[in-house]
């Protein structure tokens, strides 16, 4: 048996955020809960967004959410929604934005999860979360689409993934123009996540017929325009491409899972405040090199899907013209290629391998792996 969940509604194109007007009204919606960075505000992003809700229901803003978001930042969101009295939050941002949205609004529905590390893994919550509308600012983590969510508890260091059909967002809208002023850095980390998302979600333990379909068009709408969005912000087209491929990739790996390309980059944003993009980015030809016997075929779809000519290979041969294709995309878009590049020390690599083992994703992996082989591939990422 297969199970498959889906946002209520989507909305895709440039100037799609003015449907917020339209989902705001059909919600009948009292006071909206806007939760964003100051980044995005500095830069007049959220302005975009907030704009369109100008005139049509009062709001109030929260913006302290730091990349790699942590409980605190969760607990301090929960206490100005309380203090608020919206009924509807929406998250403008990355990642980190939305994965902070979503532990606000499980926690206040469900609020016996206070301490939020509880929340952690498949936790049993009884009660969908407060409705969000989420309009994502980065083409990566996908968390528009998804049921999964990251905080770092900060106090032991570690990264809580957690897994939970009621944080689902009922409406995302991905609007390429929110992500036009993304840095040519984050584009490039974001743009590797959503292909890590795809690759992993594809050869990961839980994959089917239906999810397959969706990361191979991810992977090809990723290698096709992650250069070209990186290269010019401003390339609507590239934008637009990557906004739906991270999308499509986010529907399927939502449902099947990951693997250890995130169970290794997890502990390196917990510990080291890594970037989850460039974490994974970073590590995925690495895990993908380690994970390719058993799954050659699979290997030379990708390879296809990134624009290779793999009519005259083998399984084999199109694995290996995979694994390369995946380095020339990262060196192109100007990612680090090891750990020793980010400054992670080699003395902290031991506990990294012990929090990976354990991490939510490590089970989803192709192939199951022991602390001393993670151990292995962090070195061999050194």
């Amino acid at each position: 048996m297969a199970r498959f969940i889906l946002n209520e509604t989507s909305y895709f194109g440039a100037g799609s955020r003015s449907e917020l007007k339209t989902e705001v009204i059909a919600r009948g919606a009292k006071k909206v809960f806007v939760v964003t960075d100051n980044d995005l505000l500095k830069f007049n992003v959220a302005k975009m967004v907030t704009d369109v809700l100008e005139g049509v229901v009062p709001y109030t803003v929260f913006s302290d959410v730091k990349p790699n978001p942590t409980v605190k930042n969760v607990l301090d969101g929960l206490n100005a929604f309380k203090a608020s009295g919206a009924d509807l939050i929406v998250a403008i941002g990355g990642g980190s934005v939305i994965d902070t949205s979503k532990a606000i609004s499980i926690i206040y529905n469900n609020p016996e999860f206070i301490d939020v590390i509880s929340l952690e893994g498949c936790a049993v919550t009884k009660n969908k979360g407060i409705p969000i509308v989420a309009l994502p600012t980065t083409a990566g983590t996908a968390a528009e689409v998804t049921i999964n969510y990251v905080i770092t508890d900060e106090k032991n260091g570690r990264k809580l993934v957690c897994v939970d059909p009621h944080d689902i967002p009922v409406v995302a809208i991905i609007d390429a123009e929110l992500m036009s002023s993304m840095p040519k850095g984050l584009t490039a980390a974001t743009g590797m996540d959503a292909l890590t998302h795809a690759i992993e979600g594809y050869i990961t333990k839980a994959a089917w017929e239906l999810s397959d379909m969706f990361e191979i068009k991810a992977i090809e709408l990723i290698s096709k325009h992650l250069r070209a969005a990186v290269a010019n912000g401003k390339d609507l087209v590239a934008r637009e491409g990557m906004a739906l491929g991270q999308y499509v990739a986010g529907m399927a790996f939502s449902n099947v899972g990951l693997g250890c390309v995130h169970a290794m980059a997890h502990p390196l944003g917990a510990r080291y405040d890594t970037p989850h993009g460039v974490a994974n980015a970073l590590l995925l030809p690495v895990v993908m090199e380690f994970n390719m016997k058993g799954s050659e075929a699979k290997y030379k779809n990708i390879a296809a899907a990134m624009g290779v000519d793999v009519s005259k290979m083998n399984d084999s041969e199109g694995a290996l013209a995979a694994l390369a294709a995946v380095r020339k995309l990262s060196t192109d878009v100007a990612i680090p290629q090891k750990l020793s590049d980010i400054k992670i020390p080699m003395e902290g690599l031991e506990q990294l391998a012990k929090d990976a083992v354990v991490d939510p994703c490590a089970g989803g992996n192709p192939i199951d792996m022991t602390e001393a082989q993670i151990l292995a591939l962090y070195k061999k990422a050194f």
